[in-house]
């Protein structure tokens, strides 16, 4: 097991090198804190020492403080479970030290890193190097001086840029904008920083204080003038996330009061922040991405995956397509499979038109684009499936089709390949039952745009093998995506826990609610798109189709309105014809359609459900509960029969697959801050006016008179363990 550890060694130079070592990361502890303020006490009392160099260990100088702390800030609510080193650490015992220090930077330096880093005199890094301020990912804000000494480094600018994005930069451009004073090889580093720091000794080198700069602020108006128009971005780009107007109130005390002043105000947000709703929820998603591919009896038995280096897909539309994308950009060969020649040349050119538009949006360069087609072939038939490590089949919502296809499979494939289906919503159980394979049957259920869209639902019956699983875990990790393993049911985690959220909407237009406010109220809420607006891009037959299999699956909480057939019988397909809830023109974003209001009163006609025939009086929250609190009790039916293995994947799953704001921690964490309670009685209480589409589950109301979070874990064994 790694040691963690702080070494220091002087050469016959008189340079000491402090070196972190807390693999993989050299994340900062308050152990490893505490040993390097004892090494550079150290080094600054020891006459045959001139000057410090620190570095880190195994090719990283440092991954920043350790994010664990925040776990126990918030399960405490004592900030004092956080230290703060900004002065004791930085300022005192690095940049006032008595002797130059050098950071020698390789690998990446973010967060606490590299503001350990710009602690120091100077700084010079290894080619190809990250820097970065994530910390408002987390809901936080730098709290070791990132906010003061950037701006002093870079210019205002680029500081704000780099800190409301939380995008790291490389070292090459970190030298171009000031945040790294020289670039040497990774053979060359320690020896070039030696030679740096005894250059201030000897001062042939400037012995920098950043925190003490001005010259890169530029004029006040200025200053002022870029950090009152990030924050009118900040309000339009990120309206429920306080941590991004927090900052730039924290970068300008600095610019109007000094640097220390701003310290000392970094350090007042920084300890409001971290124990802020947004802080938890996002340090909780943190956590949650980490845990989703920790599958019990699956990663924990020594099983060793399969390499998967050919995959054959059937179907080139959009979701064929996006596959195969995300595979040959990742060097994995796609064999692309259609029923004629024309649908296989537009499969092909569209996954040539991904690949263009993820180079044209510099996401990937010419030579990988070009390398990534070398691996994609179009394929009429079944002779090159023999060798394939993986058929995903992507073919349309159709059960007899689905069932033919995999039949052929099973006799043209080799007994170990993986037979894995990308649908939606159907039973794997239904899929493979005409096949004698069904310990290598899988979903592969991937987001549409899939070569986007980061959140693969690995979908397991009682029959997949493990091996099978581990495999496709496997792929998933190597294609980018976060991988989540669910139990096989209608519509399987995601899109089980969300139908009552898209049929909701319908139930709410009958009563009388303007569809249009219904979306500004979920935008408001969070999520980019509302549930209208979403159903227009995916296209009313896929809805109507998935529609049909929750009422056969779930009849007792679905609900059925005409409206959608309605949309197509008046010749409305939503983006795809340009014509749905809303109008979409080339070149305009989507504006509310006032010509589709006469079908929807024709749909409250045929429903007939308004009480006394007048619209429902609804506030803004009251909608916004009616469209989650049910998506919230089927997850707790999800939860109950063990279709996920914890709460935190659904959290997961929902702001990857359907995104839910992240800074609302996902649907179950976000459920516990509302509370059980609140949310069971208003859904009995809406269950007793408008009918079983809002009844509460059994789960829900146990937890809700026990006062238990809904996320935590059951006390006895869900009840369906064949599922998980």
């Amino acid at each position: 097991m790694a040691v963690t550890v702080v070494t220091m060694e002087v050469g016959n130079d008189g340079v000491a090198v402090i070196s972190i070592s807390n693999p993989p990361l050299n994340v900062l502890t308050v152990a490893i804190i505490a040993v390097m303020k004892e090494k550079f006490s150290e080094a600054t009392r020891r006459s045959d020492v001139k000057a410090i160099v620190l570095t880190g260990k195994g090719g990283r100088f440092s991954g920043g403080f350790d994010i664990s702390a925040f776990q126990k800030v918030h399960k405490s609510g004592d900030v004092s479970d956080s230290p703060n080193e900004s002065f004791d650490l930085i300022v005192n015992t690095i940049e006032d030290c008595k002797k130059p220090v050098v950071a020698a930077v390789e690998g990446l330096a973010l967060g606490g890193g590299l503001e350990l880093a710009m602690g120091c005199h100077a700084r010079i890094a290894a080619p190809k190097t990250q820097l970065g301020l994530p910390e408002l990912t987390l809901g936080v804000i730098p709290g070791l001086g990132g906010t003061q000494r950037l701006p002093r480094l870079v210019g205002v600018s680029k500081a704000v840029e780099m800190l409301l994005f939380s995008k790291p930069i490389m070292s090459e451009e970190g030298k171009f904008q000031g945040l790294i004073d020289d670039i040497a090889s990774s053979e060359e580093l320690l020896r070039a920083s030696r030679l740096w720091a005894l250059g201030i000794v000897e001062r042939r080198k400037p012995w920098v204080r950043s925190l003490h700069r001005t010259d890169k602020i530029g004029s006040l108006s200025e200053a002022q003038g870029l950090l009152r128009n990030a924050r009118e971005q900040a309000k339009r780009t990120a309206p429920n996330m306080p941590q991004h107007l927090a900052c730039l109130d924290v970068v300008e005390e600095g610019i109007l009061h000094g640097g220390y002043a701003g310290l000392l105000k970094e350090a007042t947000v920084a300890k409001e922040l971290v124990l802020s709703n947004t802080s938890k929820a996002l340090a909780h998603l943190f956590f949650a991405q980490r845990t989703t591919a920790k599958v019990p009896n699956i990663t924990d038995v020594g099983l060793k995956p399969r390499h998967v280096k050919k995959v054959a897909i059937i179907g080139g539309g959009i979701m064929g397509s996006g596959i195969a994308t995300a595979l040959i950009l990742s060097n994995i060969s796609v064999f692309l499979k259609e029923i004629n020649s024309e649908y296989l040349l537009k499969g092909m050119k569209t996954i040539e038109a991904n690949i263009q538009g993820l180079v044209t949006r510099g996401k990937v360069t010419q030579d990988k684009g070009r390398k990534a087609l070398s691996m994609l072939k179009g394929v009429s038939d079944y002779s090159e499936f023999k060798d394939v490590d993986m058929v995903i089949e992507a073919v349309i919502e159709d059960v007899p089709l689905k069932q033919k296809i995999f039949t052929e499979l099973e006799k043209v494939c080799s007994s170990c390949c993986i037979l894995a289906t990308n649908t939606s919503t159907i039973d794997l159980n239904v899929i493979g039952e005409k096949t004698n394979s069904q310990a290598r049957i899988i979903g592969a259920h991937f987001f549409s745009p899939a070569h986007v869209m980061p959140l693969l639902e690995i979908v397991r019956t009682e029959k997949t093998s493990p091996q099978v699983i581990l495999d496709l875990l496997t792929v998933g990790k190597i294609i980018k995506k976060v991988p989540i393993v669910v139990g096989n049911c209608t519509g399987f985690a995601v899109n089980r826990t969300f139908f009552p959220y898209m049929q909701g909407p319908h139930l709410l237009v009958n009563l009388g609610v303007d569809l249009f406010r219904i979306d500004r109220v979920i935008r408001n809420f969070g999520l980019p798109i509302g549930p209208f607006q979403l159903q227009d891009l995916g296209g009313y037959r896929l809805g109507l189709a998935a529609g049909k299999e929750f009422a056969n699956a779930f009849p007792d909480r679905t609900f059925r309105s005409p409206l959608t057939e309605l949309l197509l019988k008046n010749g409305r397909n939503g983006k795809s014809n340009g014509k749905g809830f809303y109008i979409y023109e080339k070149g305009s974003r989507p504006k509310p359609d006032p010509s589709v209001l006469p079908i929807i009163e024709e749909s409250r006609q045929l429903m007939n459900i308004m009480p006394g025939g007048k619209p429902i009086s609804v506030t803004d929250k009251e909608i916004l509960e009616m469209l989650l609190f049910p998506a919230v009790n089927e997850a707790c039916l999800v939860l109950d029969e063990g279709v996920v293995a914890r709460a935190s994947d659904l959290d997961v799953a929902s702001v990857l697959g359907m995104s839910f704001p992240s800074y609302r921690g996902g649907i179950m964490f976000w459920a516990d801050t509302v509370g059980s309670n609140h949310i069971y009685t208003s859904l009995k209480r809406w269950s007793e006016i408008y009918g079983s589409f809002f009844k509460p589950s059994r789960f829900l109301e146990e937890r809700a008179v026990k006062g238990m979070p809904l996320s935590a874990p059951a006390t006895s064994s869900p009840k369906s363990n064949s599922k998980l």
